[in-house]
């Protein structure tokens, strides 16, 4: 059971104060690994370590969809060292998310989307790995896609919605598992593991907007599922964790569905 835990390794988690990153951010505490959240939601942030208490866990301010990126997270490894497991279970959007449907979207929406996700969580990526050869850490990335990264989205669980099919977010998530795949190709010579965990339908607020997810979704959806029901976010934290430690230790380049069966069928 020793290698579950995460005693005396550095947590990088971008997108810490999210549906996912939260309940990563909780898990890895009680692991006893010393956690760098990386949001730029601080209130949230802030409220979720005081309720860790005496957990080595701090909030650096970071914001994927700045022009200095890079910059600014090289500033944040310099401050902190370089990490032993890098998570990036962010969810960058443009603030005109909501028209990215095939009949709505423009080339400059898809643009923006694409630059800002699938280009941040590929270079953030690298520069870990990078920064893990250059320290020679045999450290773990986890990156976060999505099942619509390696199915085609089903519209039925669509029906009597207003939810629409998304052009952007396949391409995005398809994107980051393959970078996954040809990272643990390059990076395996050094001991560097990179792995993405694909959550199914989550029970959460909908990405872009102020609302949480419609009856009639939920029911469809449901319904898709062989476990009957959409996940909690508590649920795909257990992946990380597994990925994260020297549990997994012979694994890389893993595309690990967490979807309660939805892929099988």
């Amino acid at each position: 059971m020793n290698k579950f835990f995460l005693k005396n390794k550095l947590t990088f988690i971008v997108g810490g104060a999210g549906t996912i990153g939260k309940e990563i951010v909780k898990l890895f505490a009680s692991a006893e690994s010393k956690i760098i959240i990386l949001d730029i939601n601080k209130q949230v942030s802030k409220d979720l370590i005081s309720k860790l208490d005496k957990v080595n866990v701090i909030f650096e301010y970071f914001d994927c969809s700045s022009k200095n990126i890079e910059k600014n997270f090289i500033k944040i490894l310099n401050k902190y060292n370089c990490p032993d497991i890098f998570i990036n279970c962010s969810y960058p959007l443009t603030k005109n998310w909501n028209q990215t449907s095939f009949s709505k979207i423009s080339k400059k929406i898809l643009d923006e989307n694409i630059i800002l996700h699938l280009n941040s969580y590929a270079w953030l990526a690298k520069l870990v790995a990078e920064k893990m050869k250059q320290k020679k850490i045999s450290g773990s990335i986890i990156q976060f896609g999505s099942i619509y990264g390696v199915l085609g989205q089903d519209l039925t669980v669509y029906k009597n919605t207003k939810m629409t099919a998304n052009m952007p977010y396949s391409i995005i998530k398809g994107g980051i598992i393959n970078l996954t795949r040809q990272m643990a190709s390059f990076y395996g010579k050094n001991n560097i593991r990179i792995n993405t965990i694909c959550p199914g339908g989550i029970k959460e607020q909908v990405p872009g907007v102020k609302k949480t997810q419609e009856k009639n979704f939920i029911k469809n959806y449901s319904n898709k599922v062989p476990l009957g029901r959409l996940a909690d976010s508590q649920e795909i934290s257990y992946s990380a964790l597994f990925l994260a430690s020297e549990a997994s230790s012979y694994i890389t380049g893993l595309t690990l569905m967490v979807d309660g069966g939805w892929s099988v069928i």
